[in-house]
Order: structure tokens, then sequence, then C-alpha cells
């Protein structure tokens, strides 16, 4: 086959991020305007209530007779009534786009479809191409059949990325079902071509295939979804075209007025070749070998060394506070204060290591506001109420408990008897209200022993009954009340 130079808009820098954001505009321009009637929602005659029913204050539908009436309406969080702010069909829909940036994504897009790692993470079938970017003749521009074209893509090991859009058709999800969007696939070779001399007859039919004019390259077409890597196929006429269209650095566009390709932010990428190049090299000073690290600043008062470093008779001051401590512990574990401590073995003037198992004092627990403090034994114990201990709640007795005993009535106690006058309003268990009736407490038949609260107006007190008739007290009754033994006795 032929050579053809590589235009130069196949070196174009790269920026997803300009393509992005032009494909998203671009793709708005196909939008078609949409909004609800203006109408929805408000064909009802309804009005408030006002306040005080103890209801909203949304409107509500006129009128009686039906469910309807009363019904809120015209709001948005009622049934039937309007959607929050109603759209309109003058919205803006449509996005202008600088046309510079429009010409920068799309070299960008042409520069990403010339490296096969790009193509390939879009997922195009490319493994055995012979090169890329891909060139054919422009005879294949007067191609009028489909199975030309077939023959074409498989001589140029084109034909897998065709059979991967075989296998990725499949049913929409969604609504677009209803919408005459039934079928979705994946994308497939993008051809771009000069003149149609019948080439678009031939691979309209074959699906993935999108074909187009290289003067009016489509961004939307080059980099689907706004992502570069799209598998081109070009023909010889349109290939060499592009550089009459886009220029060359060197040489503006003939095609485009005053227009040239953008430029790199940098001509030369690799740094690791940039700094080891002669003239960086000349340019660089000796390299410092000495190496100064930050001291580690550290806290005295928690470094002992760090300390003495400071103040050198802090050692002798923990050493006298470790062997204070030591004495004072021994002489609680001997019973004598300040005792010597020779149990103890002084390790480097710093710390103090016990040969034997020395019991460690408990920590005294949290002392509530009534609680006593402890005792020493200096302090006395205090025998009297007068003299108890600072701290003790009122009610709190410093003294020991005394055993509790049983309590025993005094025979000339007399128990205060409750007169029960629901008993005698319904059953007329006591005779001062219903004469020849039993009282229920002494069982007699004319006195009565019940002693009222307020006056002693009852027929006799405890014991003491009118004489002739003495009532008579049933021991279980007694028990019952807790009488004393005298008024059995009677």
């Amino acid at each position: 086959g032929k050579n053809v130079t590589l235009p130069a808009v196949f070196k174009a820098p790269i920026r997803p991020d300009v393509v992005n954001f032009v494909h998203t505009n671009l793709r708005k321009n196909n939008r078609q305007p949409y909004a609800v009637s203006e109408l929805a929602g408000h064909q009802t005659s309804a009005e408030s209530w006002g306040t005080g029913r103890a209801v909203a204050r949304i409107p509500r539908v006129r009128g009686g007779g039906t469910h309807r009436s009363g019904q809120g309406a015209f709001g948005n969080m009622c049934r039937g009534g309007r959607m929050f702010a109603p759209t309109k069909t003058w919205r803006r829909w449509h996005r202008r786009v600088n046309i510079m940036q429009k010409r920068y994504a799309i070299c960008s897009a042409l520069a990403a479809s010339a490296l096969p790692a790009l193509v390939m993470s879009k997922g195009h079938r490319i493994e055995e191409i012979p090169e890329l970017p891909l060139v054919v003749e422009d005879k294949v521009e007067g191609y009028k059949k489909t199975k030309e074209a077939v023959l074409l893509l498989k001589k140029l090991k084109a034909w897998n990325d065709i059979k991967k859009v075989y296998a990725s058709q499949r049913m929409r999800a969604g609504k677009g079902k209803m919408r005459n969007r039934r079928r979705i696939q994946r994308r497939g070779p993008c051809i771009i071509y000069n003149e149609d001399n019948g080439i678009i007859r031939a691979f309209r039919n074959i699906p993935g295939i999108t074909l187009l004019n290289v003067n009016k390259l489509n961004l939307l077409r080059l980099a689907p979804g706004g992502h570069v890597g799209r598998f081109c196929i070009w023909t010889e006429s349109a290939f060499r075209k592009l550089d009459d269209l886009y220029g060359t650095w060197r040489k503006a566009a003939t095609l485009k007025s005053d227009y040239n390709l953008p430029m790199h932010k940098m001509t030369n990428t690799d740094i690791g070749r940039i700094m080891r190049s002669q003239e960086i090299q000349k340019a660089l000073r000796a390299p410092k070998k000495k190496i100064q690290r930050r001291v580690l600043k550290k806290n005295p008062l928690k470094n002992l060394r760090i300390m003495i470093k400071l103040n050198p008779y802090a050692k002798t001051m923990r050493r006298n506070t470790i062997l204070r401590h030591a004495r004072n512990v021994s002489g609680a574990a001997t019973g004598r204060a300040g005792a010597h401590p020779s149990h103890l073995v002084l390790i480097d003037h710093l710390s103090v290591c016990s040969s034997t198992n020395s019991r460690r004092r408990r920590k005294p627990r949290h002392r509530t506001r009534w609680q006593a403090k402890p005792r020493t034994k200096r302090q006395a114990r205090p025998r009297t109420r007068r003299q108890a201990r600072p701290g003790l709640h009122p009610r709190q007795s410093p003294l020991p408990r005394r055993p509790k005993q049983p309590r025993q009535p005094s025979p000339r106690r007399r128990p205060r008897l409750r007169h029960n006058r629901g008993r005698a309003a319904r059953g007329g268990l006591c005779p001062r209200s219903v004469p020849n009736k039993r009282c229920w407490m002494t069982e007699g038949r004319v006195g009565c022993a019940c002693v009222s609260r307020r006056s002693g107006r009852a027929g006799g007190r405890v014991g003491r009954f009118p004489p002739g008739r003495p009532g008579l007290l049933r021991p279980e009754v007694a028990a019952r009340w807790r009488l004393p033994r005298a008024v059995l006795a009677a």
C-alpha cells in the first residue's frame, strides 16, 4: 500500500475536560420543548375556608353532595392540584458554544482516535487491526453494495468490532420502548469520507457504523458520551484534507479563517528526559550531601533525662521523693510511720524495687456530701448525738441501732376502732341505725362498742357495755381488731 503523511491534528493536545464540556452543551441543542397545560390543576372552583375551622387554609372545592366537595385544590400537595412551578415552553433549552472550543474538542477527539490504548479502552475490538489511524483507498467511496463493505471490513480485521455490536443488541430498559426507541446497541467504527459516491448506501445498513463527512465532523459522533477514543476508518482523500482544515502549527488552516491548532502546555512531557538533558544538568548546582535533621523536642516534664539536662538537681529530688514514698509504704505495712525500708532495693538512684510483695494502699473512694469522713486512730468515737461527726445526715444517727422489739399494747390503751358506716348502710349490721340486729363487731344485740373518731357518741366503750346485756366478743374478732383481753374477760 501507499504511505500517507500523518496530519498534525493527530498530535494536538488531548483535553478530556474540554471534550466533555462541549459534548454536554452540544447535546442540549437536540432537546424539544415540553410543558404541562396552563389550566392543569385549576379547572375547579375552590376557595379557602379561612381560619377558625381547625383545618388547613388551602383552597377547598365548593358545593356538596359528593366526596369532592371540601377537598383541597390548587396546591401541589393536593390530589388533582397543579405541580410546583409548572414547566414552560420558553425555558432556555439550547446552549451556545464558543466555536474555538468546539474546534479544540474536535482536535482532541481526532488525536485520541490515533492512540490504540484509548481506543481499546472504549471497548473497540482492534487487536488485529494493522495500524492506527487506519486509512483506505479512495475507491472505497464508490462502493454501493453492502456485501462489498462487509468484505472490506473483514479484510481490514475490523469485523470483530461489528460482531461486538451484534452481540450487544438488546431491549431498552425504561419508557423509551414506548417512544420508538426500543432497541439499543454498542457503537462500531466511524467511517470518515471526503465525497459520497455511494459509500453511504454501502455502509448504512451495517449496525454500529457511523458515516461522517470530513468537512462536517461532529463531536457527538467522534466522542460518544463525551469520552474520547472512537475507532475511525479514513479514506485517503479525507485523511490528506485534515492539514488544510486544521493547520499544522507552522502553517495556518486554509479552509478556516484565521485558525491554527491549539498549542501544548508542554512541548515535551517526559520530565525525566528533561532533567537528564545536558542543558539542565549544566545549570544545576552540585547536590548537597550533608543531611540536617530536625531535633525532636521532648517534654522535660515527662522525660526525666531531658529534665536532668535542664536541671541537674532534678535527679536528687526524684531520688528523695522515691525514698520518702518507699518509707511511707513500709511504715504503713509494719504499723510504724517513717520506718526504714529494709526490704527495698535502690536502682541507679532513680527507681525503687521492692524485694517483698508489699501491699499498695487503696485509693479512697469518692465520698458524698453527707457521708462521714474516715476516722483516724487519734479520733475518738462519739458517744452522744451532740458529738456526732460533722458531715453526717441529720436523720442518720451515729450510734448503732438498737434491736427492734415487738410492740405490746398497754391494757390501759384504748384501741381506736373505725365505725364502718358502709356496712351499716348495706346490711344494717349496727344496732344504732337498725334495731334488733347484731353488731358485726361485738355481736351484741343492743349495745354497740363502735367508737367514733370525732366524738365518742357510740353506745358504749370497749369492755363496758350497757348493764344487763353484756356484749360477747369472739376470739377471732378480738384477734382481728387487736383488742385487749380485758374485753374478753368482761
